[in-house]
């Protein structure tokens, strides 16, 4: 054992002594998470496995200030610790993504969206607004001025990708708060090869003329060439909005530059810090200069009090993102998915777009006969940790969908390389092919029911532990 795992095997031991001595139950909880984790076959796309370091920094004092306002313009006292954090935090973001602005206070992905939407409506309708008006904030508005600045708020365009497509529900997504603030309009996929058809995008938003363009994903395995979609929102007036949440690893890492790399397109940017850019759970936004002063308002905006142990978290894991280390696990993230496909599609799993050229593979189980629940549940017996998801024109809907999406961020973070994730292909296949729909008590074919046929599940979980005993989790770390 390293002297670094056996010193943050000893911290862990003693924090969950301490928790344990106030409320067992959640120390067993912590300790059960841990060896689910090791134990199974993580492939959320979602998901990763922060640092040791990045971990430790949650847990401390920084958590009891309140600090509400920005660096050195605080409305609490006391706050110069939270403003060294801080200050370092978007130091670390700004050097990483070659940012002109970067603000870490948002809370979550969905957090940063917002701060992110409404940064772009205080800058494009309020500041235009308060000028023409002579005023200096809304406050010094009459009621009369203040209901027509109200009501244009709310009569604003955004445009982003569909959800079944790959999008996300913060991109305009009707039941989501932003579909609820806007005017929305969706963008979908060519239906031949399921990807970003840039031409009739720049058709549909000449049409539409929306205030924001939203480009990014949740569950869309390609790249995009974020100049195009520059050019497309330059032709019609928009501001354009990237959420690089699920990518920005890849991004930090190097492996997508050039077009692919969002931040020298877009006039803001939004992400989570976990994810492929392996930090604590939690939000950044990256802008161009001219939108700093109306990002800044984020809080009181959107946002409450910062959660300074978690910026000082975020500081950690940007810190390390820098680190030539970093970009290669970026590059290994984006080699091993390939791998993946390549080992999906050999075994005759269709897959949406018919591969991946980023860290995410979304599999279409329509052809084993399984809704895309059926098919995570029975993985999901079998050790085999997953999400389903919505593919192009679903017929099975949101909640059951015809998908699975995958991914590999973090087992890339346990050391699996190419060969690995092929015999994780060969696992995925095995289930999926042994698993039936059951029919439903009123006779119709079921959505959710299964069953697995005899001695599958246990089997794959047993190859899964033998093939994860060689990249153990916190290697060292006993609780």
């Amino acid at each position: 054992m390293s002297d670094l795992a056996a010193t943050a095997s000893s911290a862990y031991t003693q924090a969950l002594s301490i928790i344990e001595g106030v409320e067992p139950r959640i120390s067993a909880a912590i300790k059960a998470e841990l060896a689910d984790q090791r134990g199974s076959l993580k492939l959320i796309a979602s998901e990763n496995y922060a640092s040791l370091a990045t971990l430790l920094t949650m847990g401390n004092w920084l958590s009891d200030k309140y600090a509400e306002g920005t660096v050195g313009h605080r409305f609490y006292a006391g706050c110069r610790n939270v403003d060294t954090v801080e200050a370092i935090a978007a130091e670390h973001a700004r050097e990483l993504f070659g940012a002109e602005y970067a603000y870490v206070q948002p809370h979550s992905g969905i957090d940063a969206n917002l701060v992110a939407y409404w940064s772009i409506l205080a800058h494009r309708v309020e500041s235009p607004a308060l000028e023409r008006l002579g005023a200096k904030n809304v406050n010094d508005l009459s009621e009369d001025d203040w209901e027509t600045l109200r009501k244009s708020f709310a009569e604003q365009r955004v445009m982003g990708m569909s959800l079944d497509v790959g999008g996300h529900l913060t991109h305009g997504f009707r039941p989501n708060i932003s579909g609820k603030m806007f005017h929305q309009r969706s963008y979908g996929t060519d239906p031949e090869t399921q990807l970003i058809d840039y031409d009739k995008l720049l058709a549909d938003a000449r049409e539409f003329k929306p205030l924001i363009l939203v480009a990014g994903y949740s569950a869309y395995p390609r790249r995009v060439n974020f100049a195009k979609m520059r050019e497309i929102a330059d032709a019609v007036g928009a501001t354009l909005f990237v959420d690089m949440a699920h990518f920005a690893g890849l991004v930090a890492g190097k492996v997508f530059t050039g077009e692919e790399d969002p931040v020298p397109y877009a006039d803001v940017v939004a992400s989570t810090t976990h994810k492929s850019l392996r930090g604590p759970r939690g939000g950044i936004v990256l802008a161009k200069a001219e939108y700093a002063p109306s990002v800044d308002r984020g809080c009181p905006m959107v946002l409450g009090g910062p959660l300074s142990h978690i910026m000082a978290a975020k500081a950690v894991a940007l810190a390390e993102a820098r680190t030539e280390s970093f970009q290669q696990y970026a590059q290994k993230v984006a080699d091993n998915a390939k791998a993946l496909a390549d080992g999906l599609l050999r075994r005759g799993v269709r897959l949406v777009t018919g591969g991946t050229d980023n860290h995410i593979v979304l599999l279409d189980v329509r052809d084993f006969g399984l809704t895309g629940r059926q098919a995570e549940s029975a993985l999901l017996d079998s050790g085999v940790v997953t999400n389903r998801n919505s593919v192009p024109n679903d017929p099975n809907g949101a909640w059951y969908t015809t998908g699975v999406r995958i991914g590999t961020p973090a087992l890339t973070s346990r050391g699996l390389g190419a060969a690995e994730f092929d015999r994780v292909a060969e696992l995925i296949t095995d289930v999926l092919k042994a698993t039936t729909p059951v029919t439903a008590s009123n006779g119709k074919p079921g959505k959710a029911k299964y069953e697995i046929a005899a001695g599958v599940a246990e089997a794959t979980q047993k190859a899964a532990d033998e093939l994860l005993a060689d990249f153990p989790l916190y290697p060292g770390l006993t609780v």
